[in-house]
């Protein structure tokens, strides 16, 4: 009899839900969700970290730890191969400390895929899992668009017992798998393999609830389901649907729907009037037209919207299958998805193929993360070599001993180390406001207030600060209080799950100088949104008047949820800065004045 897996608490707490629920009620759905009778509970992956640490409230760590202390079900967790929850590979020693630190906080269960099912870049990850003494799940992603893929994804399955993995999971971001297709890989994979076989798959429109069912007709015993609005919502297969449907066909999956029904009358009481799903009936439709993940479909959408070319959605999809095809045929998994989806946008919106080539795909390309299932096409190859040197990303992720050194101090834990090996410095900001709101001292209470309560005032401070609660307000005799959290607000438009990365191409077209002015220009190399500042709240890059030396990063450009540094080619002084911050710029418009520094006279 097939067993269930829950990714509720998960989805939650990764965009574009994260915030939504407090903490406290995020640990009650969970104490919910342990009473209905999973196999496991997915309750982390490169999502939630990646909002958790960007929205600085609280460490991604401490809700694993909060979580497992409420429940007896195994814990699950989703990892992308080398890059683990990040967006980029990381050195072999974060691997393993990444992997010891989720098994210690009481993760059992690791979903492991590589975005571009390259199974040896498995190889790490897999024995650090198997050290910790966890389940390791090995995932093949389905990405359909050229023949061969059931063949090709077979081929993997057969080397995944070598790397230690107790299962295989079939995983369709796209949510193509149609039923006859989910039964034919289902039942190949588990032969080659001779590993159990579990099922993870999104799709609109009642597909994934097909899918999951001939899946679990050939003989998976694991299939990934999420309560019902949820299901609703973000495209995946509803737990109280599949339960009901597997109970009615004889093959009880143990679930008890009520359970179900009772977390999802709770989350509803949060998310059940407010349009929260990044997904609308339009975007879905093309998303399932042209086999790609709505949130992908739907992100170009927004970035079309904010450069005035909404009309060019359908044009843009096509080009994504091209570069696909030239790129060799990789998965749409994140990030390979996103970064595919960058190119083409550019190409789109340049009118112009490869005249400007984002860093990621070019290490894509190059092989810097890993084999794709088929040649890159040569042309393109040899484009993307002519256009900039080999670039240096991946070259060498910093060990832990290189984290430790630059973070002078500021970790204090194994866990700590890992984030800010992957997160930089939104990690190190996360981490301080932790110091300071452990060390802070509460001095709201008036020196007049009685022992009681002062008490329950801290009690509430106390709430707040561990609890991620938004504001608590009582009144009782004549007391009134209300504890805020004063949360820092979000730039507007400001992506999520992207660390900043600096470009090959990100020096911009070739400054001019305007007639009879002596200022440099410096115009925008590619279409994307404009930011003065690496994060919300930090200072700008430059001011104007400020004094800069060639190389000086002046600004941030985002496309397509991929940041790059946009540097100075010349020494000066900003004379003026065209654009405001979080405004979308267009290819070669003016962004920054930079006015020469005059020599000292000759002595």
């Amino acid at each position: 009899m097939p067993k269930l897996v829950d990714t509720t608490i998960r989805l939650l707490s990764q965009e574009p839900l994260a915030g939504r629920l407090p903490t406290a009620e995020i640990l009650r759905v969970a104490e919910i969700l342990d009473q209905a009778g999973f196999a496991c509970l997915e309750v982390s992956g490169g999502g939630v970290f990646d909002a958790t640490v960007r929205r600085r409230v609280e460490s991604p760590w401490e809700r694993i730890r909060a979580i497992k202390a409420r429940v007896s079900t195994p814990l699950g967790i989703a990892l992308r191969g080398r890059f683990l929850v990040g967006s980029m590979p990381v050195s072999t020693d974060i691997v393993s400390r990444f992997v010891s630190s989720a098994a210690e906080n009481g993760i059992e269960v690791f979903r492991l895929h590589d975005p571009l099912n390259d199974v040896s870049n498995l190889t790490e990850a897999g024995a650090a899992i198997t050290s910790a003494g966890g389940a390791f799940h090995a995932g093949l992603v389905y990405s359909p668009g050229r023949t061969g893929e059931t063949e090709t994804l077979v081929e993997q399955a057969r080397k995944l017992p070598d790397l230690g993995a107790t299962r295989v999971i079939v995983n369709d971001p796209v949510g193509a798998l149609v039923p006859h297709r989910a039964q034919e890989l289902v039942a190949r994979i588990g032969e080659a393999s001779g590993l159990p076989v579990g099922f993870y798959v999104q799709g609109a429109g009642g597909m994934g609830l097909a899918a999951a069912l001939a899946a679990v007709d050939a003989g998976a015993d694991l299939v990934a389901t999420t309560v019902y609005p949820l299901a609703l919502m973000l495209h995946r297969v509803s737990g109280e649907s599949l339960a009901e449907s597997l109970e009615g066909l004889g093959r009880a999956a143990g679930l008890e729907p009520e359970r179900l029904w009772q977390a999802s009358d709770l989350i509803d009481e949060y998310i059940g009037d407010e349009p929260v799903s990044q997904v609308a009936p339009r975007i879905a439709v093309r998303a399932a037209e042209y086999d790609l993940p709505a949130g992908l479909v739907a992100a170009l959408d927004v970035h079309l919207r904010a450069n005035a070319a909404a009309d060019r959605l359908l044009e843009v999809l096509e080009e994504v299958g091209r570069v696909r095809a030239e790129a060799g045929w990789p998965p749409l998994a994140a990030p390979i998805g996103q970064i595919l989806a960058s190119q083409a946008l550019l190409h789109v919106l340049e009118a112009r193929r490869y005249g400007t080539v984002i860093d990621e795909f070019r290490s894509l390309v190059q092989g810097d993360y890993g084999e794709t299932p088929e040649p890159v096409d040569a042309s393109v190859e040899r484009a993307v070599g002519l256009l900039a040197p080999r670039a240096a990303l991946l070259a060498d992720p910093p060990t832990a001993e290189d984290v430790r050194e630059q973070a002078e101090g500021l970790a204090a834990s194994e866990e700590e180390l890992v984030l800010l090996a992957m997160f930089g410095s939104d990690a190190e900001e996360l981490i301080r406001r932790i110091r300071a709101r452990h060390s802070r001292e509460t001095v709201l209470i008036a020196e007049d207030a009685d022992a009681e309560r002062s008490e329950r005032i801290r009690e509430l401070v106390e709430i707040v600060q561990e609890s991620g609660v938004g504001e608590i307000e009582i009144e009782d005799e004549g007391m009134r209080v209300a504890v805020r959290r004063a949360d820092e607000p979000t730039m507007a438009g400001m992506p999520v799950g992207v660390p900043t990365v600096e470009s090959g191409a990100s020096a911009g077209r070739p400054a001019e100088e305007p007639a009879g002015t002596g200022a440099t220009r410096v115009e925008s190399p590619m279409v994307g949104v404009f930011y003065r500042a690496p994060n919300p709240g930090a200072p700008a890059f430059v001011d104007v008047g400020d004094t800069i030396v060639p190389g000086q990063t002046l600004c941030m450009l985002e496309a397509m949820k991929l940041f790059n540094e946009l540097k100075a080619e010349v020494g000066g002084i900003v004379r003026a800065i065209h654009v405001e911050n979080a405004q979308p710029v267009e290819y070669g418009q003016l962004l920054f004045e930079i006015d020469p520094v005059l020599s000292p006279p000759a002595v």
